[in-house]
């Protein structure tokens, strides 16, 4: 297996005709060429008399190659227009792209096909109608549909693709089946908890039960509830025990969740739950299934820490609200403390995110200071604008994979941000600004309520009983959750030093002459590693 393998081929039925002729008349088919946006000529392998058509990958909607900032889009693959989106030229033996046209993916294969100056075939009419024409033709749409059929079936076997009874085969390996109209079915009213503000949302799958949990349903569709709004009706269906009429329940008997949902008070149902709805839709039982996968987890902090353990991270510090030591987190909130590479952080995120219990807010913490760079560079004159795009995203990648190479609590200098800087096609640069942050981590391995307290009762009269009381009150309704990690970024310029004329940390924050003169280095703290932050916006890029 290799890059042009790895993923299914889909050859539409134009296509395949076209290359059989092209290989009838002794052309060459699908000649690889690797696109680079930098470049607009590409010679051909051999002499050519004309090219028959070029295909490969392109973008859904392209502005003028020379457009600034263009947006990227989805790739899809696309047969190449000629005298549109190219020409041959037969002096120099060579493919064209035009301006305004569609040109294909930056680093991705076009393909082309085309006559050889030299062929000289046995059959050589391949217009409409003609016999070579109407056998290719033949022989093309026997093909196109075989292609047709193997991505039917390679579809058919993931749940976001497969549909009707293939999907039934697909989610039967979760025990998950499609529910009828056998089901009843209603609605149930979350209502907001007056104390919590902001959105909450109400995912597909989540269970509920009458106050006496002799029948249960799920939730059928997602729901948000917005900032502000009070209450949402959400659509339920009956589980899969309660078959026809044992899911029929008379209103205000829907009153218990199974899981508590942060921000979420109490739940209710205004109306009975009746029978007559209609068949599961394709949609709505691939997110029944996945709601399924998820909960395959025991979303205990167990498995949290072991989701943790398997990313290669290292789990330092719990707050949850049943802790004792003084670090307990508000109900429906998890706060996690982690060692781990900048690299792994967004994944490792994402897998707490899956395993965490619906409904409960769980933020992830690690030691990390971001910083920002604000890059001038100069660079070679006459280069595209999606050129220009590209020697950005190059800079970004060199600086991100410098940063990436530092061990924790290493410090990142000015001279090898500099050296990282000048890829390809960039004469010289400067920063003219390095902004940073770091994590906000707390105070690990502190009692941060014992803190608190000792603060609090410094100025308190320990003779009035009445103010201790009041004053330990006020920490422990309060302060004590707010000394948790919170994870957020706190502007930090402390930690951009500069490098005096011998070559050695000044222990002050760095100029902006230095930072000109790339004398400075983000020196983190103990156990703190640098992540780059930096958009394109950040390079301003100027032709010499």
């Amino acid at each position: 297996m290799n890059p042009d393998t790895s993923s299914l081929i889909e050859r539409p039925y134009p296509e395949v005709v076209d290359d059989l002729l092209t290989a009838m008349v002794g052309g060459v088919v699908n000649e690889p060429i690797i696109f680079d946006v930098k470049t607009r000529n590409y010679a051909l392998a051999e002499p050519a008399l004309d090219v028959r058509g070029i295909t490969g990958t392109a973008q859904m909607e392209t502005e003028a190659p020379e457009a600034p900032e263009a947006p990227e889009a989805p790739e899809r693959h696309y047969s190449f227009q000629k005298h549109v989106d190219f020409e041959f030229d037969a002096a120099g033996n060579a493919v064209v792209w035009q301006d305004g046209g569609t040109w294909p993916q930056d680093d991705t294969r076009f393909y082309v096909d085309y006559l050889r100056r030299t062929s000289r075939p046995p059959l050589t009419d391949i217009n409409i109608g003609s016999v070579t024409r109407t056998l290719g033709e033949a022989i093309g749409r026997e093909i196109a549909t075989v292609y047709q059929q193997i991505r039917l079936a390679y579809l058919s076997g993931f749940i976001d693709t497969a549909t009707g009874k293939s999907l039934d085969y697909a989610v039967a390996i979760l025990g998950v089946k499609r529910k009828t109209k056998d089901f009843a079915r209603g609605f149930v009213t979350f209502f907001r908890d007056p104390a919590v503000d902001g959105s909450i949302t109400i995912a597909q799958g989540i269970s509920l039960s009458t106050a006496k949990g002799d029948v249960t349903f799920q939730t059928s569709e997602l729901r948000t509830l917005q900032r502000g709004q009070p209450r949402i009706d959400a659509p339920v269906r009956a589980d899969d025990a309660f078959r026809g009429d044992k899911g029929v329940v008379p209103a205000g008997t829907i009153t218990n969740l199974a899981v508590g949902i942060a921000g979420i008070a109490r739940v209710n149902n205004f109306e009975p739950t009746i029978l007559g709805d209609e068949d599961e839709t394709d949609d709505q039982l691939r997110l029944r299934a996945k709601a399924a996968l998820r909960g395959l987890g025991k979303a205990t902090l167990a498995a949290l820490s072991e989701v943790i353990f398997g990313n290669r991270a290292n789990l330092e510090e719990v707050s949850d609200p049943n802790t004792v030591n003084g670090k307990a987190s508000l109900p429906g909130t998890v706060t996690l403390l982690i060692e781990t590479e900048p690299g792994r952080f967004p994944s490792l995120e994402a897998a707490v995110n899956r395993t965490r219990a619906a409904g409960v807010l769980t933020t992830l913490v690690a030691r990390f200071v971001y910083i920002e760079p604000h890059i001038v560079a100069r660079i070679t004159p006459g280069l595209t604008g999606p050129g220009k795009d590209k020697i950005k995203n190059d800079v970004m990648a060199a600086l991100g994979a410098y940063v990436e190479g530092l061990d924790s609590g290493s410090a990142a200098t000015g001279v090898e941000l500099l050296k990282a800087v000048k890829v390809k096609d960039i004469v010289d640069a400067k920063f003219v600004e390095v902004l940073a942050w770091r994590s906000d981590v707390g105070q690990p391995g502190t009692d941060p309520l014992v803190d608190a307290l000792v603060i609090a009762l410094q100025d308190v009269n320990a003779q009035d009983p009445d103010a201790v009381r009041n004053a330990i009150r006020e920490v422990i309704d309060t302060k004590a959750p707010a000394l948790l990690p919170s994870g957020r970024r706190i502007p930090d310029r402390s930690v951009v030093g500069g490098i005096g004329d011998d070559g050695k940390p000044t222990g002050q924050p760095a100029t902006d002459g230095q930072i000109e003169a790339g004398k400075f280095n983000v020196a983190p703290p103990p156990r703190f590693s640098v992540v780059l932050d930096m958009e394109p916006s950040d390079i301003v890029l100027q032709e010499t």
